[in-house]
């Protein structure tokens, strides 16, 4: 059978030879003994086990997986140590006794993460975000596995585990091992590690969020509604860190977000958004474009449905006071910014207000002529009919009430880049075209005469 379809029953069901390990000194008699009592045995019979002796079988289990090889059997014991943790996931505190103080109790996960096939890494995965979670944080001056400000033990520290969790999960979300489960698998356990805030640093430094955005789209399988829901909570739990945010407000995640919750009606799914809204609203210009987007009438539909979920109502009321809150205080040139950098542009009344123009036109300087650099991005990209007219339209109104606009129009090359869309199958946008290139030929001067 393909390896990356073992399933964890199936592994469980081989005999491994546990007699033949011992009689060739790789495993030691007590071992056998543990094993014996343990193997192929039910979980009423494992509890107790593991209850009186839990320690002395994470040992075991160490032992195996550093002295063996061959694959059947560290997918076996990778197998029973994921059962052991997924039936009882307290079970977890069993690898921080103080009993195993001398054992290296990440190493072995954290080198089969990167070379076993995929159910050894999907298993090593698993098991290391399980114990590393469950970590004591601090004991007398001293965390767990050697981690101490001035410690010089080899053991592998949860600094290390972490970075490595945070590259394989990088590396899986762009290049997946395994066609259907390595997404699925690397966003389970990063919605977990997020809780760490080392590991919101790492994640962000190896430039993971934008490997997010493209999973926040509307589900319907199962599968899929538990991946758009912890990839939801990685942002949420992201979007309490303000590197995080930064680097959000530099992607399509909004409109994915307001997508999802339109579309969503899952409970949990739209919980964790309408939080993730909550906590973004007061940063940046989250509140411009969930504006922009929309979000106050969504928000006013979503409320007048049967939700139970107390986070959620919570959510969706404060939600709705914010955004009325920065309804009132933003200007016209926010709400204009923000439709030009999301490049969703069409003919609100803004765009032909003379006054719109004249009281903002200085506006337009900031960050080196930003608007007017994406103006032309949509000039040259956008295939949308309308955002094509109002670009033209906008940068022929720039040409009629900025001082210097046909020089700043002109370096930005755009007269040949307008010219094109004079041929344009439109016939609004090739109006708007003539009328910019008529603006910038004639000047601020003259434009006032050439009429839409």
């Amino acid at each position: 059978m393909d390896r990356a379809e073992l399933t964890t029953e199936q592994v469980l069901k081989r005999d491994i030879p546990w007699e033949h390990y011992m009689s060739t000194k790789l495993i030691s008699g007590t071992c056998l003994q543990l094993l014996r009592r343990y193997d192929h045995k039910p979980e009423s019979q494992r509890a107790p086990l593991l209850e009186e002796d839990g320690p002395a079988y994470v040992r075991v289990f160490l032992n195996i997986l550093r002295s063996i090889s061959k694959e059947e059997t560290v997918e076996y014991v990778l197998a029973l140590i994921d059962e052991m943790l997924a039936t009882n996931p307290k079970r977890a505190a069993l690898f921080y006794d103080q009993s195993l103080s001398g054992e290296d109790i990440y190493e072995p996960f954290l080198r089969l993460l990167w070379k076993g096939n995929w159910f050894v890494q999907e298993k090593s995965c698993k098991i290391l975000t399980d114990i590393i979670s469950a970590r004591p944080k601090l004991q007398n001056g001293m965390l767990p596995n050697g981690d101490s400000s001035n410690s010089k033990s080899k053991l592998t520290s949860t600094h290390d585990v972490l970075r490595g969790l945070v590259d394989w999960i990088c590396s899986q979300l762009r290049n997946p091992t395994h066609p259907s489960c390595s997404v699925p698998t690397a966003i389970h356990c990063l919605s977990t590690l997020l809780r760490e805030p080392y590991v919101r640093t790492l994640f962000v430094q190896a430039d993971g969020i934008k490997l997010l955005i493209p999973l926040i789209s509307p589900a319907s399988t199962q599968q899929s509604i538990q991946l758009l829901y912890e990839t939801c909570l990685c942002i949420w739990i992201l979007s309490f860190y303000d590197a995080a945010v930064d680097y959000l407000s530099t992607t399509r995640v909004m409109p994915r977000l307001v997508e999802v919750v339109k579309g969503s009606t899952k409970e949990k799914v739209v919980r964790v958004v309408a939080m993730s809204f909550r906590n973004l609203l007061a940063k940046g210009a989250f509140a411009a474009q969930m504006i922009d987007l929309g979000l106050p009438q969504i928000v006013q539909n979503l409320k007048a449905q049967a939700w139970t979920d107390e986070d959620l109502l919570d959510a969706l009321n404060q939600l709705e006071v914010g955004l009325k809150d920065n309804l009132k205080k933003l200007s016209s040139f926010d709400k204009y910014k923000q439709q030009v950098l999301l490049g969703h542009l069409d003919w609100s009344p803004m765009h032909k207000d003379p006054s719109f123009w004249r009281e903002n036109i200085n506006n337009f300087e900031e960050n080196d002529f930003q608007i007017l650099r994406v103006l032309m991005t949509i000039i040259d990209t956008s295939s949308d009919t309308t955002a094509l007219a109002v670009a033209c339209y906008d940068l022929s109104q720039f040409l009629q009430y900025h001082p210097s606009g046909r020089i700043v129009v002109a370096d930005l090359k755009a007269k040949g880049r307008v010219m094109k869309l004079m041929n344009h199958e439109n016939a609004e946008v090739r109006k708007n075209a003539l009328l910019c290139v008529q603006r910038l030929f004639l000047g601020a001067k003259y434009a006032s005469f050439l009429q839409v």
